[in-house]
């Protein structure tokens, strides 16, 4: 279900929540300008309807000593049903995978690895990637810094 019908006080709930999740209700309230009951409800009905879907601690992967992203597109020999529920039943049992999508165009899918270095790297993808059954072709790319970073677009 896609809400449209957001006002200009549920937008600023979302973005200020999104910037700090741990806000109080009270600090919330004064940023916003509303009193801490409505805010209160707001916040709610946007968990409620899923706007909201959940708050998490965003994590630096470097620090914890995964320094090196690679982004990796994959081609499936077939593009059938089961073929593509078994790639992403296995995808999912590898911690290295933080992000997988399906896409459209001449890949099937594309993920993010991280990893603490690139011989890490390599031995995840010959030794791990490469042997999920049905991979056809993969192709790795590295980049070379963030430019943006956002968690959801809210505006």
């Amino acid at each position: 279900m896609i809400v449209t019908n957001l006002d200009h006080f549920d937008r600023r709930i979302v973005q200020e929540l999104q910037a700090d999740g741990r806000l109080s209700i009270l600090d919330l309230s004064a940023r916003v300008g509303l009193s801490p009951s409505p805010v209160s409800r707001r916040v709610r009905n946007l968990e409620a309807t899923g706007i909201i879907a959940g708050y998490c601690a965003l994590i630096d992967e470097a620090q914890l000593g995964y320094a090196v992203s690679v982004f990796v597109s994959v081609q499936l020999d077939k593009q059938i049903d089961e073929a593509l529920a078994n790639f992403e039943r296995e995808v999912r049992k590898f911690p290295e995978i933080v992000d997988c999508w399906l896409m459209t165009g001449n890949r099937d899918y594309l993920l993010r690895v991280a990893t603490s270095d690139l011989m890490e790297f390599e031995q995840f993808l010959t030794g791990r990637l490469t042997k999920i059954p049905g991979v056809s072709s993969i192709e790795s790319s590295i980049p070379l810094r963030r430019v943006k970073s956002g968690i959801a677009r809210t505006a």
